[in-house]
């Protein structure tokens, strides 16, 4: 390959310059690159040497720029760059051209660069005699080139493949001009289609994948890659049997071996040519629509290979490759090569918004091209007229538009299965996350709140998981959804929208209003329960998309997160609550709903590690309440509570016992001596009487108020069980070490047939029946049982949730404290990060594990002391 270029092009841009990128792309091809850079010393004059390098080449690749360059010293006349083409023209070499756009906003060469004062008219009128006699092809940065080079130089080669298999039956659509992140899905289609060793009979794969996914063009590209090795290859339109039998007439009169045809059948004529045949072939089936459909049409014998291309995912296994949607960067990369826009975080934006879809990839980029856009105006332009703007643009080498190509996946299912139409349409208004279907169709009790429409259609895969699985192979069969894990599905963004924008307003509306109640109905009732936290972590983003934020269902899922351990995400989505109740024209900012929500607010906002703001929050609450519900009302009582609560975890335990007590006497006057609420006010005035530096007063206040939580609650109620793990808790702290490993040890067997052995309670008395293990003295056994802890923690509640960081860090504790001062700092240094992050790099148990990481390496480095 000869390489001709202007001089600018050489040195710009600084970061990698036009001629980089050409070499590269020259290199990815397997040829091997000339240019007048590396000039033997010869005694030739100028141009006849540079034209007799050039005459030595296969191809002539020339890059040309607005800088003339120098005169050829022998001929002043032209400059080497005109001289290199012209000796190209005259030697008959294929010629590839390429030219800087000089009209583009940016090109990465400074003005400087592109002014020649000297030879700029010699340049542009030899630029100019260029574009007259032959086709060049426009670039205005180096990844453009690049890509523009290989593609042509990967034409060339097949149509020189071509030439020579010209009298080869051959039909095949024209290469993708752009594919972008298919090197991976090609490497296992090849892998695939090669065949285990000894096998000499044809291979099928069935290439899977949403309308618009770029099945044909990765087909079509596997083609072209493999022309040469191939007798025949021939693409078929199979979508209509009638039109799929004419084109194996047309290809049965091509090969035209009499000896074997029949006339009567031209697809047993082409299977008995191929199943004799000597060399390998390549048949392409596209857009098949079933199995059923092509399975007449399949050679059954001979050697070579099948492509189909389908949107139906019913396959047998190993047959069917799922044509994904392209990676986020992928599709922002094509975005920014395919409009020459370098702005990337306008392409990743849009690239979101199409979800990776190539064909609207293609088609937005075509339409800002077309229009002369930037990514940075289309991506607003198309939040706002998506439905509008998925109409418009020619996407390259596909026929329609992607609101045709999908709309018509979606016509055909409402055909053919209305009910699966009817799924599609709740599956549109939810978010674009796995949505847990088994879960939201388990219960025809939901029936009851779908609109007439609605229930006609989808009321009968309520609590029908039958019917609910017919629905589901029917939106395989066009690849509308694609399964996500058990029970889960996955909805293409571009597919719910263009299945929104097919529906009536008022239709709009009930198909909303159903996915709404669905989700609703699918929240668990007790947040509280581990069991429930999955459910409720699946459904949280389809209850953002759906759910109105005032909702029975939001508050749970936001009780949910807090009791799993995601406190920041529980109190951010509270904030929302709230927001939205105190802006509803309903409630109002002192509606109880309201108020309630700023409770909740306030206490995820301290369990998040902001005691001191939650502290704040509810002293700035509890006038309002006193105000609105009166200073004795039980939620009002709740409010005092959590701000003496948080007024401990703030800093302030002595200020918290005296709420606390203060409190108590209230709670029993009104509410009673041994209603719940005052017995667990009364055991905070323990727990903070202990935390305020009085230990044994604790203990006894505990062991005060247990016979009356046994006599009242039951004695194996769970805030009895409660009480009894703080008495042994303040048992310890008194001084009775072994009592209260004596006491969690006698806890433990009854939380683990009471509440289950992985309860988060149940897992509490563990953890502190391992503590009191290592106070009382056996520091390797509490090393140990707090080792067999952690694992069931991370799988129970989460490997971030602030249970499980407690272990993990009394894990390494105890670790130090038997005998392995390194271990101990290794843990503490792994933990640190992740606690910073989880909890907040101010949070009272960040600094505490900092202490501690401190605290080991000193003794780790005393030890290593030691030994040296």
């Amino acid at each position: 390959m000869f390489v001709s270029h202007t001089s600018e092009l050489r040195e710009f841009p600084r970061h990698g310059s036009y001629v980089d990128a050409v070499e590269r792309a020259i290199s990815a091809c397997g040829d091997v690159i000339v240019d007048m850079a590396d000039f033997p010393a010869a005694d030739l004059p100028s141009a006849q040497l540079c034209a007799e390098r050039v005459r030595s080449c296969d191809v002539y690749v020339g890059v040309l720029g607005t800088r003339y360059g120098s005169p050829v010293r022998d001929r002043p006349e032209v400059s080497y760059t005109e001289l290199e083409f012209e000796a190209a023209t005259g030697a008959g070499l294929e010629r590839l051209v390429f030219v800087l756009d000089t009209g583009a906003e940016v090109t990465g060469i400074p003005p400087s660069g592109l002014i020649d004062l000297e030879f700029g008219a010699r340049q542009e009128a030899f630029r100019r005699r260029v574009w007259d006699s032959l086709v060049t092809q426009p670039f205005s940065n180096p990844a453009t080139l690049g890509q523009l080079v290989e593609r042509s130089l990967r034409d060339l080669g097949g149509r020189h493949r071509a030439r020579e298999a010209a009298c080869l039956p051959v039909r095949l659509a024209p290469r993708p001009a752009f594919l972008a992140g298919r090197e991976e899905l090609l490497a296992e289609l090849d892998a695939r289609l090669a065949g285990p060793p000894g096998h000499p009979g044809p291979r099928l794969v069935a290439l899977c994948g949403m309308g618009g996914a770029g099945k044909t063009s990765v087909a079509v590209e596997y083609a072209h890659r493999h022309l040469a090795g191939v007798g025949v290859c021939w693409q078929f339109a199979a979508e209509d049997p009638a039109v799929l039998a004419a084109e194996f007439a047309v290809l049965a009169a091509q090969l035209g071996a009499r000896e074997v045809m029949d006339a009567r059948d031209p697809v047993a004529s082409v299977h008995a040519v191929l199943a004799r045949a000597g060399a390998g072939w390549l048949l392409v089936f596209d857009n098949v629509p079933d199995r059923a459909s092509v399975e007449a049409f399949v050679p059954p014998a001979g050697p070579g290979r099948m492509l189909i291309t389908t949107q139906n995912q019913h396959w047998p296994p190993g047959q069917a490759l799922q044509v994904p949607v392209l990676d986020p960067e992928v599709a922002a990369d094509f975005l920014v090569i395919r409009t020459g826009d370098p702005d990337r975080a306008a392409a990743r934006g849009l690239a979101a918004e199409l979800g990776g879809l190539p064909l609207a990839l293609e088609q937005a980029a075509a339409y800002m091209q077309a229009t002369g856009t930037t990514l940075a105006r289309y991506l607003p332009l198309f939040r706002d007229r998506q439905a509008d703007l998925l109409a418009r643009g020619e996407a390259s080498g596909h026929p329609a538009d992607v609101a045709a190509t999908l709309g018509l996946a979606l016509s055909r299912l409402a055909e053919e299965a209305p009910a699966a139409a009817g799924l599609m349409r709740l599956l549109a208004f939810l978010a674009p996350e796995p949505v847990p279907l088994a879960l939201l169709l388990a219960s025809e009790q939901a029936a009851g709140r779908l609109g007439p429409e609605v229930a006609d259609v989808a009321g009968p895969l309520l609590g029908d998981p039958v019917a609910a699985g017919d629905a589901i192979t029917a939106l395989r069969r066009y690849s509308l959804v694609t399964p996500a894990g058990d029970g889960l599905v996955l909805v293409h963004r571009l597919v719910q929208a263009i299945t929104r924008a097919q529906l009536p307003a008022e239709a709009a509306d009930q198909w909303e209003q159903a996915a709404a109640a669905l989700v609703d109905a699918a929240v668990p009732a007790d947040a509280q329960r581990p069991v429930a936290w999955p459910v409720c972590a699946v459904l949280l983003p389809h209850a953002l998309a759906v759910l109105d934020l005032t909702r029975g269902g939001m508050w749970q899922i936001a009780q949910s997160l807090g009791y799993s351990g995601s406190y920041p995400a529980a109190r951010d989505l509270f904030q929302l609550i709230v927001n939205a109740h105190r802006d509803s024209d309903a409630d109002g900012p002192e509606h109880s709903d309201t108020l309630a929500a700023r409770y909740h607010l306030a206490r995820w906002t301290g369990e998040a590690g902001d005691a001191a703001g939650a502290r704040d929050q509810f002293a700035a609450l509890l006038p309002i309440r006193e105000r609105v519900l009166g200073s004795e009302h039980p939620s009002t009582l709740g409010t005092r509570h959590e701000l003496a609560r948080w007024t401990g975890h703030a800093g302030d335990a002595a200020g918290a016992r005296d709420q606390f007590a203060a409190l108590l006497p209230i709670r029993e006057r009104v509410q009673g001596p041994e209603h719940p609420d005052t017995l667990t006010t009364r055991h905070q005035l323990a727990y903070w009487t202990g935390e305020a530096g009085d230990a044994a007063g604790a203990r006894d206040q505990f062991a005060a108020l247990l016979p009356i939580r046994e006599r009242v609650q039951g004695s194996e109620h769970p805030d009895t069980l409660t009480t009894r793990a703080h008495l042994a808790r303040w048992t310890g702290h008194a001084g009775d070490a072994a009592g209260a490993r004596d006491q969690a040890a006698a806890l433990l067997p009854i939380r683990e047939r009471v509440q289950g052995s992985e309860h988060p309670d149940t897992l509490t008395t563990r953890h502190d029946l391992a503590y009191w293990t290592g106070q009382a003295g056996d520091a390797a056994g509490a090393r140990d049982q707090l080792a067999a802890l952690l694992p069931i923690r991370e799988r129970v509640l989460g490997s971030e949730h602030r249970g499980t960081l407690t272990t993990r860090h009394d894990l390494a504790y105890w670790t130090g404290q038997a005998g392995d001062a390194a271990g101990a700092r290794d843990q503490l240094a792994a933990l640190l990060p992740i606690r910073e992050r989880v909890q907040g790099p101010d949070h009272p148990d960040t600094l505490t594990a900092r202490a501690n990481l401190g605290y080991w390496t000193g003794q780790a480095e005393d030890a290593a002391a030691d030994v040296s």
